[in-house]
C-alpha cells in the first residue's frame, strides 16, 4: 500500500486576522456541519487505499468546530490505513479550545498540536487581530498539558507592526520557559487582500526597520539555541527528535493528499486544487462532482526547481545522491556556474554530498532561489554563448 500525507482543511475562523491571506472565512459558521459531513465523503473517496504516513489538519481555525462537528471528522479519520507511528497534528487557536475539545482530540489519535499564538504582548495581539490574550492562551497550553499532548508548537511572528526588539524578546523568552516542543517563529509579510496591505498602501503601518528586523531574527536564532532548539528549516526549530514530519513532506517534495475546500495535493507528478468556495466545495460534493479546479502536470524543470526550492529551506540542505537518483543527472550538469557563483558569494556550501545555505545564505534565500530557476539560467547562458 502506498504510503501517504494528508492535509485537511478546515476554512472557518471566529475573526480573521489582519494579516492573513490564507482562504479562510469568518462569518460562515452556518456551513460548518454540511462542510464537515462534505470532507468526510472526499476523504472517504481519496484516501481509503492509502498509508497514511503523517495527517495534518490545518486553516482557517479546526478548533473553531463544535465538538460534535469535531468528532465525527475525528472518528471518519480514524477509520483509515494510518501508519503505527503516524504523526499527527491540529491546529488550535487559543479561545477556541476547551478540556472536553482536548479529550475528543485525544481519543481518536492526534498526538500533536500546534498553537498560533503570534506574540505574548495582549496589546498587540489586539492590534493584529488575533481573538485571544496571552493568559487564554496560557490556559490552554496548560490545559492540553493536562489532558496528555506531549508535543506541542507555537507560532510565533516577527516584523509586526509597533513590534519592538525588547516586545519580541520577552515574547521568545516567556515561550522558552514553557518548553513547547517546537517553535514556528517567522516574519511578518504583508499579503496583498489583507487588511494590513490596505493599512500599507495608505502609510498607516507603523513597521520595525529592515535593520530591527535583522536584529530579531539573530535573537530568535540566538535565544532558541540557547534554549535547546535547533534550526531545522529557515523558520521552524525544535527539541531533539520533535521536527515536524508533515512539512518535511513538502519540503522534501514527497506526495501528499488534500483534502477540504482550497486545498492542494501532490500526486504522481501532478499540483491539483481544489474549488475554494465553501457552499460550492459542499455542493459538488453532495452531487458527486469533481472539487478539483486546477490540474497541473509538473514539468521536468518544475520537478527539479521545486525539489531545489524546497529543499534549500531546509538547514541540512539537498541531497546530492537523492537530486541524482530523482532526475538521473548529476547537479552540476545544470548547474555548475550558479553553484560556484553562489559558494564564491559565500551564500552556498558543497559537502558530503549535500547541498545547504550558509547562514549569510539563509538570510539571503530568496536572491539565492532564484538563481536556481531554470529559465533564468537558460537566459544567462545564451547571453553568455
Amino acid at each position: 500500500m502506498k504510503e501517504i500525507s494528508l492535509y485537511i482543511h478546515i476554512p472557518f475562523c471566529k475573526q480573521r486576522c489582519f494579516y492573513c491571506d490564507f482562504p479562510t472565512f469568518s462569518g460562515k459558521e452556518q456551513f460548518r456541519e454540511a462542510y464537515v459531513d462534505a470532507l468526510i465523503k472526499e476523504i472517504k473517496e481519496k484516501c481509503t487505499n492509502y498509508l497514511i504516513r503523517t495527517i495534518f489538519i490545518g486553516g482557517g481555525t479546526p478548533s473553531h468546530l463544535e465538538k460534535k462537528e469535531l468528532e465525527k471528522l475525528l472518528k471518519s479519520v480514524s477509520k483509515l490505513n494510518l501508519s503505527e507511528d503516524i504523526e499527527y497534528s491540529m491546529e488550535c487557536n487559543p479561545g477556541t479550545v476547551n478540556e472536553e475539545k482536548l479529550k475528543i482530540m485525544k481519543k481518536y489519535g492526534i498526538n500533536r498540536i500546534s498553537f498560533g499564538l503570534q506574540s505574548c504582548n495582549d496589546e498587540l495581539l489586539k492590534k493584529i487581530g488575533r481573538i485571544h490574550t496571552f493568559e487564554e492562551f496560557l490556559e490552554n497550553y496548560n490545559l492540553a498539558r493536562k489532558v496528555g499532548f506531549n508535543n506541542i508548537n507555537v507560532d510565533l511572528m516577527y516584523g509586526l507592526p509597533n513590534l519592538t526588539v525588547e516586545l519580541w524578546r520577552d515574547t521568545l523568552e516567556k515561550i522558552c520557559e514553557l518548553k513547547p516542543e517546537h517553535i514556528f517563529a517567522y516574519s511578518l509579510i504583508i499579503e496583498e487582500g489583507t487588511a494590513f496591505y490596505n493599512l500599507y498602501e495608505k502609510d498607516k503601518l507603523q513597521l520595525p526597520s529592515e535593520d530591527e528586523e535583522r536584529v530579531m531574527d539573530k535573537l530568535t536564532k540566538d535565544i532558541l539555541k540557547e534554549n535547546g532548539y535547533h534550526q531545522y528549516e529557515i523558520s521552524n526549530y525544535s527539541l531533539e527528535g520533535k521536527e515536524c514530519e508533515h512539512n518535511k513532506v513538502y519540503w522534501s517534495l514527497e506526495e501528499y493528499v488534500g483534502v477540504g475546500s482550497a486545498s492542494s495535493s501532490y500526486i504522481d507528478g501532478y499540483r491539483l486544487v481544489n474549488v475554494n468556495n465553501i457552499k460550492e466545495y459542499i455542493k459538488r460534493i453532495n452531487n458527486g462532482e469533481e472539487v478539483i479546479v486546477d490540474k497541473h502536470k509538473n514539468s521536468r524543470e518544475d520537478e527539479i526547481e521545486e525539489f531545489i526550492f524546497m529543499g534549500l529551506r531546509m538547514i541540512s540542505g539537498i541531497s546530492l545522491e537523492r537530486f541524482n537518483l530523482k532526475f538521473g543527472v548529476d547537479i552540476k550538469s545544470i548547474y555548475s556556474n550558479v553553484i560556484e557563483k553562489n559558494i564564491r558569494d559565500g551564500l552556498l556550501v558543497l559537502e558530503n554530498n549535500k547541498m545547504y545555505l550558509t547562514p549569510k545564505g539563509i538570510e539571503l534565500s530568496n536572491s539565492v532561489m532564484s538563481d536556481f530557476i531554470l529559465d533564468k539560467w537558460k537566459e544567462n547562458k545564451r547571453k553568455k554563448e
